[in-house]
């Protein structure tokens, strides 16, 4: 299977049901929150690569993961993971308009309302992994539009936010209100969006001409990435 093709039903019954076995912490991820993990590494102020986020999924499993089977599994889980990252950056590329979150639902009193806890608190968590960088956000005009994420995925919102959350119709409200709100982060974001290459170059201290150079081909900075610049006396 190739990385852009979309999950099919069967692959996302199959990823759904491993995520919920015993093999996985009580504290991973579930789909819901997965799908929200994601769509907040896709959209947000910064590309992550997936060797930091992937061990986040697995909750207090963290970089030992799961108790794969065999490394096929571990291969065949990882993939999926992959390719339903792949999908929904995809969407957001080509047909913003076109995302959903994948939301719960469930009956109250004879109604049927959106669960979304587990989706903002994925979300929350892939925030958590740029906090800083997300920082201009909830200073910007979109911070009230914004705020539904926070007080359904955050750990802990403070006691007087408290009445906002405190019955699932409230709730349901406030999940709709969240998914109105994605395409707007997803704008805000994509003029500054910065990939994983160009935080390196942003962090790294300055290598010298002469220095072997920081991406690891054993040759000099001159002779490797530096061969661009201007060196007369090399």
């Amino acid at each position: 299977m190739h990385l852009d093709e979309p999950l099919s039903d069967k692959e996302f019954k199959e990823l759904d049901q491993f995520l919920l076995s015993d093999r996985c912490a009580d504290d991973g991820m579930t789909m819901d929150s997965l799908h929200g993990f994601l769509t907040a590494l896709a959209i947000g102020p910064e590309e992550v690569l997936m060797a930091e986020w992937l061990p986040v999924i697995w909750g207090s499993h963290g970089d030992k993961g799961p108790a794969f089977k065999n490394a096929k599994e571990a291969e065949r889980i990882t993939g999926l993971i992959a390719r339903f990252m792949n999908e929904v950056a995809i969407t957001f590329e080509v047909a913003p308009k076109e995302f959903e979150p994948l939301y719960c639902e469930h009956e109250v009193d004879g109604r049927t309302l959106l669960d979304a806890d587990a989706w903002a608190w994925g979300f929350w968590e892939g925030i958590d992994l740029r906090a800083e960088a997300w920082e201009p956000l909830w200073s910007s005009d979109l911070a009230e539009m914004a705020r539904p994420i926070y007080l359904l995925g955050a750990e802990e919102i403070e006691e007087e936010e408290m009445a906002l959350v405190d019955d699932p119709v409230k709730r349901h409200k406030l999940a709709i209100e969240m998914e109105a709100a994605i395409p707007h982060i997803h704008r805000f974001w994509q003029p500054h969006r910065k990939s994983a290459v160009q935080q390196v170059q942003r962090d790294a201290p300055k290598v010298g001409r002469n220095d072997p150079c920081p991406c690891g081909s054993g040759k000099k900075y001159k002779k490797c990435c530096g061969a661009d610049q201007a060196d007369p006396q090399s």
